[in-house]
């Protein structure tokens, strides 16, 4: 399948072969601009942005591994295919040590060359996806795009950007829904391990056990159902950072296999005889007050202090209520960029409560609380029914503000209560979503994606 869009430079001293190899590649759907000047060439190289360069080996005035080398340093990742009548093993291996990609020596079969093109425009499609999903990883974990107005956060996020730079192990701890995930991906993708693979493990997910073998791999034969060799998470996150969520979590037992990986940074699979050495960054996170865990002797002390190399700790919101507002406004606008909508905001009454409730499930649930108000608002604000919670002062809605204390977390209860109001609204329209999802206010599309997050189906042959 040709590449309408790739661009080739084609260079050789001999015209008529310039004018047959480009009538070739533009059947195929290619841009090929010709030349039979190398210093013409490297001025078109070095102007403008190429995929491919298809040069002759030997020319008068500058040869095609001269034109290689200085292609290459204006543009380090661009494909170069030289066209040689001389092909030795001597010539081709200088080619490709200095960085080209194949070689085809003359006479040649056009669809030998063909095939030769595409696959060298695929590497070059590969790596500028690669080049666009690191700048977009960039942009989503950096640190300077973090909302956070509390000098708290400000600090903890100065903190892991210094801690970013050196390979110490970081332990970053919180309560729930804080975003100690976010910070451990952000020391990550600001340290020279960007490269490199981050790989995340819950801890408390895992039986010990289970997570012994996760982290550390195993051999074939090792225990009853190990049918093959498994590399462990460490060794798949060689090169990179393991992150250790609820590391608070562990056994004891299991504690001290960890505490030797990390002194020792050789890690030996389970049922094997020997160890091998592994180069990861570990970053830990706890919503467990560890050193409290160590006085009361859950928690080995001497694996405490070689996590907590570089401690983060981050508030939980109610300790930080001038994040709140700042915070509910990016998820507002990332919430209508997602769903399509444009909820312009919400009414004083609803700001008054955001910024009085405690949040219990800190920064997931106020973007969750958002999500929802988005989802359901009826106009231009969201109101206290689009967040299905009561306004101060007010007496409590049926089935609401009434339920008993503990029996269940406000996420839980405004779950309920948005699976409830849809519930009754597809009864109310005999389960026409079309009409549904009108009277909710939001499209069919959202309708569907919240029945399948709620687990609603109805019975009702669906109208138009």
């Amino acid at each position: 399948m040709s590449v309408p869009s790739a661009r080739i430079a084609l260079l050789d001293d001999e015209a008529r072969l310039v004018e047959i190899l480009a009538m070739v590649l533009r059947r195929e759907g290619y841009e090929v601009h010709g030349f039979t000047d190398p210093i013409a060439a490297l001025g078109a190289l070095e102007t403008r942005e190429f995929d491919l360069l298809v040069t002759d080996l030997k020319m008068p005035g500058a040869d095609g591994l001269e034109v290689l080398r200085r292609a290459r340093k204006h543009a380090p990742e661009l494909p170069v295919i030289l066209i040689t009548a001389h092909a030795t093993v001597p010539t081709a291996v200088a080619a490709l040590r200095e960085g080209a990609f194949d070689y085809v020596q003359k006479p040649f079969d056009n669809e030998e060359l063909r095939a030769l093109v595409k696959r060298a425009l695929e590497v070059t499609r590969l790596a500028r996806e690669n080049r666009y999903l690191r700048a977009e990883l960039r942009t989503r974990y950096s640190l300077d795009s973090v909302v956070a107005e509390s000098p708290r956060v400000r600090d903890a996020l100065e903190l892991a950007r210094r801690a970013a730079t050196s390979r110490s192990t970081v332990l970053v701890t919180g309560e729930s829904g804080t975003g100690k995930e976010l910070v451990a991906r952000a020391v990550h993708y600001h340290s020279d391990r960007v490269g490199g693979p981050f790989v995340a493990v819950n801890c408390k997910a895992l039986a010990t056990g289970v997570l012994e073998s996760e982290l550390f791999g195993h051999e074939r034969g090792a225990f009853t159902g190990a049918e093959r060799t498994k590399p462990g998470l460490f060794e798949r996150a060689d090169g990179g950072t393991l992150f250790l969520d609820e590391i608070g979590e562990i056994e004891s037992g299991f504690q001290t296999k960890l505490l030797r990986v990390l002194q020792e940074r050789r890690v030996q699979r389970v049922g094997a005889t020997e160890d091998k050495p592994v180069d990861v960054r570990v970053v830990a996170a706890s919503n467990r007050d560890l050193r409290a865990e160590v006085a009361a002797g859950r928690f080995r002390e001497d694996l405490y202090f070689r996590l907590a190399v570089i401690p983060i700790h981050l508030p939980p919101l109610r300790e930080r209520r001038e994040d709140v507002l700042p915070l509910a406004v990016h998820f507002l606008a990332r919430w209508n960029r997602e769903l399509g909508r444009s909820v312009a905001g919400w009414t004083p009454e609803v700001e008054r409560w955001l910024v009085a409730h405690d949040w219990p499930g800190n920064v997931r649930e106020l973007e969750n609380a958002i999500e929802r108000g988005v989802v359901l608002a009826r106009g231009e604000r969201i109101g206290f029914d689009d967040l299905l919670v009561d306004a101060p002062g007010e007496e409590p809605r049926p089935g609401a503000a009434a339920d008993p204390p503990g029996s269940a977390s406000l996420p839980e209860f405004l779950d309920a209560a948005a699976t409830e109001r849809i519930r009754r609204v597809l009864e109310q329209t005999g389960g026409k979503r079309v009409e549904a999802a009108r009277r909710l206010g939001i499209d069919r599309a959202t309708l569907y994606r919240l029945m399948r997050r709620y687990g609603i189906t109805d019975r009702t042959e669906e109208g138009a």
